[in-house]
């Protein structure tokens, strides 16, 4: 995966742009495309205390509301920490909002203020699908996307 020049063409897309909606409509696009892994790539924002809405996203209908109480969204938004997860199904609560969905890859979102502002979900349909070179790549790009100065 060339997470380099999936990080300069997100960044060339992004320049100058402060709305969160746009930038995560942007970001789970590029990302999507970028991997024969991915089927699913998307936002979850949060809305209201303890809850994530579907926000931008590729691939088949996500679950529109996931409290923090549950899943692997859930468990990142709760704990702010990434969710490598080898098999969906041994994970405590998963909620499957794609039956396809064998592993998965969740990733928060913070402002530039440090505040949480939502996950980043990646689901594939091969077991074992992600890696943490994945999850550190990703993550970065996610701090150079959404940790300036951008409007709500």
């Amino acid at each position: 995966m060339d997470y380099e020049g999936l990080a300069a063409r997100i960044a060339a897309l992004t320049e100058g742009e402060r709305d969160q909606v746009a930038l995560m409509a942007t970001v789970a696009c590029e990302v999507h495309h970028s991997d024969a892994r991915f089927h699913w790539t998307g936002f979850y924002r949060v809305t209201e205390p303890e809850v994530l809405k579907i926000g931008p996203y590729q691939g088949g209908h996500g679950c529109l509301v996931i409290p923090f109480s549950r899943g692997v969204c859930g468990a990142c938004a709760r704990t702010g920490e990434v969710q490598l997860v080898a098999d969906v199904e041994a994970f405590p609560g998963h909620i499957a909002c794609w039956s396809s969905t064998r592993s998965e890859l969740v990733l928060p979102v913070f402002d530039g203020a440090g505040a949480l502002i939502g996950v980043f979900d990646i689901d594939s349909d091969l077991p074992d699908a992600f890696t943490r070179e994945d999850a550190d790549a990703l993550a970065a790009i996610l701090r150079s996307v959404f940790g300036r100065d951008v409007a709500a």
